[in-house]
């Protein structure tokens, strides 16, 4: 296995822990919609170890690319999949980093504040040489959702973890922090 395909499986890894929380977060919800409180509160504490574990594999992955940085080509557009995009067929969507500096920017043309459709119509925007035909596929055939939203709200997550957007702000509604606006100013991003 050489050093891009350890990235890819990274990836892959971690998308698909992501599809294990976007299931915890539905059963959660079901569970919570009828009432079986027990039900949800577990499915609130697993998502919530699901997701701190989530974040470990994203520092490893992290670690990884900067053990090699010089030598690993990281995609970032369309055009450059390479080799292991055609030999593992899936698992090469737009990596959650790539969101960070779009919702921030989206974030501060619209204000600083905004419903979750704006942010993702705006970054969609901005994204639209980035984004690939699996970025735009269904998670699956009980979520409609595209992958690239479901990605883009993960990286909301982790932003909000770094204090880079606000963590208070009412459900659907994204704001950036003070200090997002400061990184993006000073292109830590």
């Amino acid at each position: 296995m050489d050093r891009n395909e350890v990235h890819v499986a990274f990836e892959i890894l971690v998308e698909e822990l992501e599809i294990v929380g976007n299931g915890l977060n539905d059963g959660g919800a079901e569970a919570f919609k009828t009432g079986e409180y027990d039900k949800a509160r577990e499915a609130i504490e697993m998502a919530t170890r699901l997701s701190d574990f989530r974040d470990k594999v994203r520092t490893l992955q992290h670690d990884w690319s900067n053990l090699f940085a010089p030598r690993i080509a990281h995609r970032s557009t369309r055009g450059n999949r390479g080799r292991v995009a055609a030999r593992l067929q899936q698992g090469l969507r737009t990596p959650e980093d790539g969101f960070r500096r779009p919702i921030l920017e989206a974030l501060v043309e619209l204000g600083g504040r905004a419903a979750l459709d704006d942010v993702l119509g705006r970054v969609e925007d901005k994204m639209k040489d980035t984004l690939n035909e699996y970025d735009h596929q269904p998670l699956g055939p009980k979520r409609n959702e595209k992958r690239w939203r479901n990605t883009a709200q993960w990286c909301r997550n982790t932003l909000v973890r770094e204090g880079l957007m606000e963590s208070g702000s009412p459900q659907g509604i994204w704001e950036i922090s003070d200090r997002g606006r400061e990184a993006l100013r000073l292109g830590q991003v």
